[in-house]
């Protein structure tokens, strides 16, 4: 979705996001996250040892967090940000 206008005689075409969570959902291999502006993202689940672990029941139960830019996993004590999920960034290892 954008929006066209006209400044100083150029068309600028502004593309409008939306990052907040619309779903999430996992597979044997990803966490799928699917945002309010159509966009999807899938990363691996073994980037997150805690939801890697999970039971598929566990991982199942999310709730949106953050006013909408986050996931909160209230059995495993996982959350995690879209735009941390968008910037590609893998949970934090403990030392």
């Amino acid at each position: 979705m954008g929006i066209a206008c006209w400044r100083h005689g150029r068309n600028i075409s502004a593309r409008i996001t939306d990052e907040r969570v619309a779903d999430v959902r996992c597979d044997a291999d990803s966490l799928i996250v699917d945002l309010m502006d159509g966009r999807t993202i899938s990363v691996p689940l073994a980037w997150y040892p805690r939801l890697l672990h999970a039971t598929a029941t566990a991982r199942a139960r999310w709730e949106v967090a953050g006013g909408g830019y986050g996931i909160h996993w209230p059995e495993i004590d996982e959350d995690l940000s879209t735009d941390g999920l968008l910037r590609g960034a893998p949970a934090v290892r403990s030392a």
